[in-house]
């Protein structure tokens, strides 16, 4: 399986642009923040994307090109297996972050590597920005958490309110880039 790696431009960032990814999550188990502590919970629900979920992505992958950020995407015979987003604009109390928005790899082609590729392009996106870490708003299944876990994610040390306040169960990660 050969996979290309490469910037997506704006104009490429379209509904057909996701035809061949699947975004499907069978989740069990989740980590939570419960009484001042990390716990493992049974939380069973699939995650998935609604047309209306495509659409609003659609625009917020727009706004990070147009805004200066980086969509990275990972390809197989032309089609969209994996992607991320880093937004360019300085994150936290120093400006010491940027926000990885999104990483997301095809239920068909995880396990290959490909959201550790994507990762490290993130970093090295960051990187060349100036920042010194990397924040994560990140789901809270523990095959994502296991994933942020071995990319080097601890708990961050600021956490940004506009993440918290909408998505609350989300674990709130930075990583050194």
């Amino acid at each position: 399986m050969k996979i290309e790696y490469r910037n997506i431009d704006g104009d490429e960032i379209t509904r057909e642009l996701f035809g061949g990814f699947i975004r499907r999550q069978v989740v069990n188990d989740c980590r939570r923040f419960v009484d001042g502590e990390w716990v493992i919970r049974p939380d069973p629900f699939i995650d998935d994307w609604s047309e209306e979920d495509y659409a609003e992505l659609i625009v917020c992958l727009k706004n990070t090109v147009a805004t200066g950020g980086i969509v990275r995407g990972a390809f197989i015979d032309g089609v969209l297996k994996g992607f991320t987003s880093v937004e360019a604009a300085p994150m936290g109390d120093n400006g010491e972050y940027r926000d990885l928005t999104s990483i997301h790899v095809s239920q068909d082609c995880r396990g290959n590597g490909i959201g550790r590729a994507l990762f490290m392009a993130a970093k090295e996106f960051a990187r060349s920005l100036g920042a010194k870490k990397l924040y994560i708003s990140a789901h809270s299944a523990i095959e994502s958490q296991s994933f942020y876990s071995a990319m080097g994610c601890v708990d961050a040390v600021w956490k940004c309110s506009e993440h918290v306040e909408k998505e609350p169960f989300d674990c709130q990660l930075e990583c050194l880039v």
